[in-house]
């Protein structure tokens, strides 16, 4: 019947159909605006970027400069007030409710565009089709929808219009900077959502791409699923794209006993790896310790410890920082390691341009762990020694 469209599916058909069809939705976004791009971390072939341009017209009617300068913004002014959406600034019910009317209010400003948008489609089709007929696409999804699938089709294509506000705008760009799980302390709000980025193509793992922004790959533990990095995988092998860069690997070398220049430049490239480490290695068998140590009456001032030592010092507020300073108050052997992480950190900000003084401090620092007495922080400064650039040879 012509009320069932040209298809004629079943009702479980058209479902299976429209989560097809917004998952190439999901694929275009990560792989083509987001990896490639907004952070050019592959590169793909150009019949492939067409049909993602194209997909993206019909189901989201998205500019790519547009998309791309607003996300470089979003990094470059992360949790500040340029931010163009911020849960942190905005509030996340705002961004998890207007995220889409974020994205369009900022690409009204010029400037965003002028600084954040540049190597991005400029051709014919860009400026004749998608970008001066950008309900174009939409309108004509609708009546494709429509003709293959009849009345459903109305919805089917209201599920794809929903898709991208939501799950992107919305989910992501709001909930991955509220609540989730965190394997690095980069300098932003960032959470992975989830360890499986299915359902949104790994933008789950908003934590680990903060961390690691030009990184084609988003997961980085080895429990962590990328939907998105499988589909690279598969593009590879067909030789439709080649990656340029993942998140650096940590090489360590047993029995190295020395810090030299290729450990200070493996250290600085590994940093949020090693910090995880010292959150792990470090504070929490040293918070374990005091808990089992202190009194009954002081484990209340303890609480949260590990979690709020090993904090990005920026995103703590005063509450933080009091009930950090109780803890210290406690514990001399807490305030020893909080103090020598940050002075880690310190070394980083300050001397990363300038690999010898970087050395100098780092060997300083090595020096100071070692004579602290306490022993976790010893066997860390210990481990620091055995970082390369390279894997060790056999």
């Amino acid at each position: 019947m012509w009320y069932n469209g040209l298809l004629d599916f079943t009702a479980w058909q058209v479902v299976a159909a429209t989560l097809l069809m917004t998952h190439v939705t999901i694929v275009a976004v990560t792989v083509y605006l987001h990896r490639y791009s907004a952070h050019r971390s592959l590169e793909l072939n150009g019949a492939l970027k067409h049909f993602f341009r194209f997909w993206l017209w019909l189901t989201t009617g998205q500019n790519t400069r547009e998309w791309t300068a607003i996300h470089r913004k979003h990094h470059a002014k992360c949790e500040t007030a340029d931010d163009p959406h911020s849960p942190v600034i905005k509030g996340l019910g705002t961004v998890m409710r207007t995220g889409a009317e974020l994205y369009r209010e900022e690409a009204k400003n010029a400037e965003t565009l002028r600084i954040y948008g540049k190597n991005c489609p400029e051709d014919w089709i860009e400026r004749n089709l998608y970008s001066r007929f950008t309900m174009g696409g939409i309108v004509l999804m609708a009546v494709l929808d429509l003709l293959l699938f009849g009345i459903i089709g109305i919805t089917v294509w209201a599920v794809q219009m929903i898709w991208i506000p939501f799950w992107a705008a919305g989910v992501v760009n709001g909930l991955g900077h509220a609540v989730g799980y965190r394997n690095f302390e980069c300098r932003d709000a960032a959470t992975n959502l989830v360890p499986w980025g299915i359902l949104i193509g790994g933008e789950e793992l908003h934590n680990n791409h903060h961390t690691y922004p030009n990184s084609a790959k988003l997961s980085v533990r080895k429990w962590e699923f990328d939907m998105g990095w499988l589909w690279i995988r598969l593009f590879s092998a067909l030789r439709l794209a080649k990656v340029n860069r993942i998140a650096p690997i940590a090489h360590r070398i047993p029995g190295k006993g020395s810090m030299d220049m290729d450990t200070a430049m493996a250290i600085l490239n590994n940093r949020f790896q090693i910090m995880a480490q010292y959150r792990k290695h470090v504070i929490g068998p040293l918070v374990k310790q005091e808990l089992a140590r202190v009194d009954h009456s002081l484990r209340h001032r303890l609480r949260r410890a590990k979690r709020l030592l090993a904090r990005e010092p920026s995103l703590l507020n005063e509450r933080n920082h009091a009930r950090i300073n109780t803890m210290l108050e406690t514990s001399q052997a807490l305030k020893v390691i909080y103090e020598k992480r940050l002075a880690l950190q310190l070394i980083w900000a300050r001397t990363s341009s300038n690999g010898h003084d970087m050395l100098a401090a780092m060997k300083e620092w090595v020096h100071e762990a070692e004579a602290s007495g306490i022993q976790s922080l010893r066997d860390f400064a210990d481990s620091l020694k055995t970082y390369s650039l390279r894997p060790a040879t056999a």
